[in-house]
């Protein structure tokens, strides 16, 4: 508890201190009696660190940091009531929560007299919480306590690394290694059985869900079953949750309210006679099979269930065939683990810390989890055997029993204060949940856990506290996620938080509480199997919650939440069946985040626009919710404001008015009248002022023509993501007044240089604004164009210096790509040591159905070294190599999909692309050969390439995988080729150079075959 304290104190030292000088607060009068409060405080905050270490010896000890906890949420609250009763006296109605002055001046006489109530109100219950304060802190207990200024937990915060090294168990290890490819061989060799099951067993924490995810990504496993999915089951597991989950995974839509009859027979419908490949990540249950799966996938003409679990009985249950046991770590190799997550690259730096190391291994019983956990911590420490020894020794210290948990929770124990409390938040997500980085950043700002830091954004800075937790491995992000955006929680790590904060968080069904536990717990998440949320029986309690969560119904609520539930923070309710919300949400002063996304409600109530601490409304995918009112305006401490997939038609005038507003997700745009206060959607000139904006998606920009756009955006330095979005006219075509009208909205959407993501959908002008590729654009990492349908040619994007991802698709006027792309034409002196995107790590080029001709000089790039006659040609390579320029240097991943009349790949694309790992090429009809990539170092996968004859001088390709190119007759050059996965459709074929093939494998590996597949589906 007083790892919470710690963080909590703290904090309300922060606010105490800020709001002694708000407005808010002077003209209530009440400064004085608030400084007493934070005097008492602080002197409080000095004892803590003593109290930790002897909490679990004394009961005395815990008590008292009961009622401390208590009141210091009770301050916490009174804060907002205080800010709130001032603000309504102050001569502009004003609450903004930075809004400061050094006296109030220029009130009335009346006025005067009129804040002589809400003072009293005020000044009282800070008298009354200064007499608890004073009280706990002549506790006889608190006399005891020895003081100190650093309290333990305020470990040192490491370096952030956004997309650190992290070191999974299987890249250290032969026997990990040699795991993975002995399962992958038995998942194969058993595809055709029905319904064929192997699971892999141990303990909590060994990895078995990494050694599952590999499999599942392993090119063999993709490119052998038509259908697969990856679902993380949970001790708790919803079936109806479940099944959508399995649905979802493969692509298939499901509705609200399904029953589990009708979804097992819309999973049945989509396998049947296709190959399916099933992981069932951690398996509590064998009834999950047994009731559950099984008779919608014998569907299934051939399939395999993979299991993962940490019970024998539970594998044997779902009669597995075969069972893999992953064993504890060796010492040996948990040691290379250790220094490995440290992000060190030679082992001689730490040789003299190894047999510390060795010991620190045996503390975390062995297991990756903990090991990787344990070397985050040590990251922070000097590499010195003094300091090692201090971070064993606290083993004899914890407060744990058990010894893997405790070996976890020195990886807590050495967080600072502010992560403490977001890593505890995060354990309350249900078990295997994704957590989201734009929505758990929020909660924690909701919550009050970010802490302010002059010149940066509150999300800024949480967005680090994110990515801290990360490089710590205490959160693990998502492989499939761009830039970490989505993580998981391991259930261990999950255990320790819900352990550490179990006198404050619940999650289960609520209604299986007393009304004594409720009155104790601050934060809850609400799970229910039922068609109705029912709370307990709260008559004569005081409710003191803060942040109410649900999980996913369908079901529905009673309106008691909103009466009994004053003290929320954070209020979700997304995926229920609530069809309105009661005007008494007004009342929720202190509520800050409001989520009511996938509900049925028709309307917003108009006392909304009480909630003056609201920072966050979501109302995404309310399909019957068609206006917003016009108190909207009137939150004036708004920063998030999302509305993605809700056909919102008429909105209040101005939103400019909220000056905090960081995020806007699917800003309708309008042209409405001047002097309507309700309109179709805003105009972008109401966006002049919202100068804090860091993520802004427009839509309906068509309609931005009838209005006179500014250039709104370049003033606005926080902006980091902008998506601009045209809606799609459908039959017809645009008159050459709206091309011209949208060409010029969108070159007055001049973004800012701090941009660093920029989505462009729809787009139906031809010309691309002025400001593509220049410096304004020098910070962008990501670029989404898509069906931009009008625009014959690519803009120049290769000078972006920054760029890492870009994405093309549905350009359906391009027919070329030559050196505009490039940003860089041939004769242009400029091009002698240019570097065409620089940082670009992944290409991604799709349904470009008229893209004929690809270069990067023009037209005669390939030609002008092969003219002349009589020595001419050596003189043409000489002068084209001095002046060439070099071309995407950390090029990763390169795919192009369905550009059927694509002739030729350049050749400077495979002479350059030193880092080029994965060639990926579906649907390139015209395409007659794929040769000279001698850099390609990992896998080429060709699929559906009717015209492709050649594939060859690739000598660094270790996997080809070939699907549907039945014209392919030369195959040659593949000398470190590993694996070969051939389509049914290719075997005829393939015998003209398969042979060949297997005979330069068995000449270069000492006899050993060549590893040939049968090939069913790509899906890269």
């Amino acid at each position: 508890m007083a790892a919470i304290l710690e963080s909590l104190l703290g904090s309300c030292a922060k606010k105490l201190q800020e709001i002694l000088t708000d407005e808010a607060i002077l003209i209530l009068g009440v400064e004085e009696e608030l400084a007493e409060v934070l005097r008492r405080v602080e002197l409080i905050q000095c004892c803590i660190a003593d109290a930790e270490k002897r909490r679990t010896k004394d009961l005395a000890v815990n008590s008292w940091l009961g009622q401390l906890r208590d009141v210091i949420y009770d301050v916490d609250e009174l804060l907002d009531v205080a800010r709130c009763k001032g603000s309504k006296l102050l001569p502009d109605h004003t609450s903004s929560s930075s809004s400061k002055s050094a006296a109030c001046k220029g009130l009335s006489v009346s006025s005067c007299f009129c804040n002589i109530r809400p003072r009293r109100d005020v000044a009282v219950r800070i008298r009354s919480l200064n007499k608890k304060i004073e009280n706990i802190s002549k506790d006889k207990i608190f006399l005891t306590f020895s003081n100190s200024t650093q309290p333990t937990g305020n470990g040192p915060t490491s370096k952030l690394i956004r997309s650190s090294n992290l070191i999974e168990p299987n890249l250290v290890g032969k026997e990990i290694r040699h795991s993975n490819r002995k399962l992958v061989n038995l998942v194969l060799a058993n595809k055709e059985n029905m319904s064929y099951k192997l699971a892999i067993v141990g303990t909590g924490g060994v990895g078995k869900t990494t050694l599952a995810q590999k499999i599942y990504n392993d090119q063999k496993i993709i490119g052998s079953f038509n259908i697969r999915a990856f679902v993380c089951v949970s001790q708790d597991y919803n079936e109806v949750s479940l099944l959508k989950e399995v649905l979802r995974n493969i692509g298939v839509h499901h509705e609200q309210g399904e029953t589990i009859g009708e979804l097992q027979r819309k999973l049945a419908g989509t396998i049947e006679g296709k190959s399916f490949f099933l992981i069932l990540d951690d398996v509590w249950q064998s009834n999950v099979w047994t009731d559950l799966l099984r008779t919608p996938l014998h569907a299934t003409t051939a399939g395999v269930i993979l299991v993962t679990t940490r019970d024998d009985q539970i594998a044997m249950r779902i009669g597995v065939e075969d069972i893999h046991r992953v064993d504890l770590m060796s010492v040996e190799v948990g040691w290379e683990l250790l220094w490995k997550s440290m992000n060190i690259d030679d082992e001689k730096e730490v040789q003299h810390l190894r047999n510390i190391g060795n010991e620190i291994v045996r503390k975390c019983g062995r297991l990756p989890l903990a090991i990787k956990v344990n070397a985050s911590a040590l990251t922070c420490r000097d590499l010195t055997e003094n300091e090692w020894k201090r971070f064993l020794g606290k083993y004899s210290q914890s407060i744990l029993s058990d010894e893997t948990e405790a070996a976890l929770y020195l990886s807590y124990d050495e967080l600072p204060h502010h992560l403490k409390q977001c890593f505890l938040y995060c354990a309350l997500y249900t078990e295997d949940s994704i957590i989201e980085l734009r929505i758990v950043t929020k909660l924690w700002i909701a919550e009050g856990f970010v802490v302010e830091q002059q010149g940066q954004v509150l999300e800024d800075i949480a967005e680090e506290y994110y990515y801290e937790l990360i490089h710590r491995n205490l959160l693990q992000p998502c492989d499939t996620c761009y830039n970490q955006a989505q993580c998981t929680m391991h259930d261990l790590l999950r255990h320790l938080a819900c352990n550490i904060s179990r006198e404050e968080c619940f999650i289960g069904d609520v209604e299986t509480l007393s009304g004594a536990s409720m009155s104790k717990l601050r934060r809850v998440t609400a799970v229910t199997k039922k068609e109705m949320l029912v709370l307990p029986s709260m008559d004569k309690v005081e409710v003191k919650v803060r942040t109410f969560l649900t999980v996913r119904g369908p079901w529905r609520l009673e309106d008691t939440l909103f009466k009994r539930f004053l003290l929320l923070r954070v209020l979700v309710l997304n995926y229920s069946l609530v069809q309105s919300i009661p005007d008494y949400i007004g009342k929720l002063i202190h509520l800050r985040l409001l989520n009511l996304d996938y509900t049925a409600i028709s309307c917003v109530p108009k006392s909304i626009g009480f909630l003056k601490n609201l920072q966050v409304l979501s109302l995404r995918f309310c399909k019957d919710l068609h206006s917003l009112p016009l108190t909207m305006t009137q939150l004036c401490n708004l920063r998030s404001l999302w509305l993605l997939r809700t056909a919102i038609s008429k909105v209040p005038k101005g939103i400019g008015k909220l000056m905090f507003l960081n995020e806007i997700v699917a800003f309708p745009v309008g042209g409405g009248s001047d002097n309507a206060d309700v309109q179709d959607g805003w105009k972008l000139d109401e966006l002049s002022s919202v100068s804090q904006i860091r993520y802004l998606h427009l839509v309906k920009l068509e309609r931005a023509a009838h209005c006179s756009p500014n250039t709104v955006l370049t003033d606005k330095k926080h902006l980091k993501s902008l998506i601009l979005e045209w809606t799609e006219l459908g039959e017809g075509s645009y008159s050459e007044n709206d091309v011209s009208n949208t060409e010029n909205v969108l070159e007055q959407l001049r973004p800012p240089g701090n941009l660093e993501n920029l989505w462009i959908h729809g787009f139906f002008g031809r010309r691309y604004p002025t400001w593509f590729g220049t410096t304004c654009l020098s910070s962008l990492m990501h670029l989404d164009l898509e069906d931009l349908r009008s625009c014959v040619d690519l803009p120049p994007l290769g000078r972006l210096p920054n760029l890492k991802f870009l994405r093309i698709e549905g350009l359906y006027a391009v027919t070329k790509v030559g050196p505009e792309f490039v940003g860089c034409r041939k004769g242009d002196s400029a091009c002698n040591e240019f570097v065409a995107f620089p940082k670009l790590e992944c290409l991604v080029i799709a349904d470009m159905p008229n893209w004929e001709d690809w270069s990067f000089l023009g037209e005669d790039e390939s030609a002008d070294a092969e003219r002349g006659e009589d020595g001419a040609a050596e003189i043409c390579k000489e002068d084209a190599q001095s002046a060439r320029l070099q071309l995407l240097p950390r090029l990763v991943k390169l795919q192009l999909f369905y550009c059927p009349k694509l002739s030729a790949l350049p050749r400077q694309l495979g002479e350059d692309t030193a880092s080029l790992r994965q060639l990926t090429l579906i649907g390139a009809n015209n395409l007659k050969a794929v040769e000279d990539f001698p850099l390609l170092s990992e896998f080429l996968c060709i699929e559906d390439c009717e015209g492709l004859e050649r594939v060859s001088n690739l000598p660094l390709v270790s996997e080809l995988y070939v699907l549907g190119c039945r014209n392919l007759r030369f195959v040659d050059g593949l000398g470190s080729l590993q694996r070969l996965g051939l389509a049914e459709d290719m075997q005829e074929v393939s015998s003209r150079w398969l042979p060949e093939l297997q005979n330069q494998h068995q000449q270069l590996h000492d006899g050993e075959d060549l590893d040939v597949f049968t090939y069913t589906f790509g899906g890269q």
